[in-house]
């Protein structure tokens, strides 16, 4: 069944290793979270917000062995004034066998205090 499978991460700094690097640790957080391989993703929509210029998610991604082979896309977060500063978001739609309210979201460093429910 198709599921969408919500994260996000902060960063501390504009840079492509800090921004290729919280990509990579939240997409692995989030398969393993919700017991998943690679087999079972459609895709990964990322955004960003518009502090983080210095690289795209999806390319520290592509980094890690078979995620060449998976759609990914990037695009810039809206701008909300006091919105959350150095945040990368991710949205994976993957072929899920659990309940919505099953699904695992994971969210990290400051990116916690977006989804204080979870």
């Amino acid at each position: 069944m198709l599921r969408g499978i919500r994260g996000a991460a902060t960063v501390e700094n504009n840079s492509k290793d800090e921004i290729w690097k919280a990509a990579q640790l939240l997409i692995t957080k989030m398969l393993s979270a919700n017991g998943m391989s690679l087999d079972d993703v459609g895709a990964i929509i990322f955004t960003s917000t518009n502090d983080l210029t210095a690289a795209f998610p999806t390319a520290g991604l592509r980094q890690l062995p078979g995620f060449n082979l998976v759609p990914l896309f990037d695009a810039q977060e809206t701008f909300i004034e006091g919105s959350l500063p150095r945040c990368i978001r991710a949205l994976i739609l993957a072929d899920l066998d659990k309940k919505t309210s099953e699904v695992i979201h994971v969210y990290l460093g400051e990116a916690k205090k977006l989804r204080p429910d979870l």
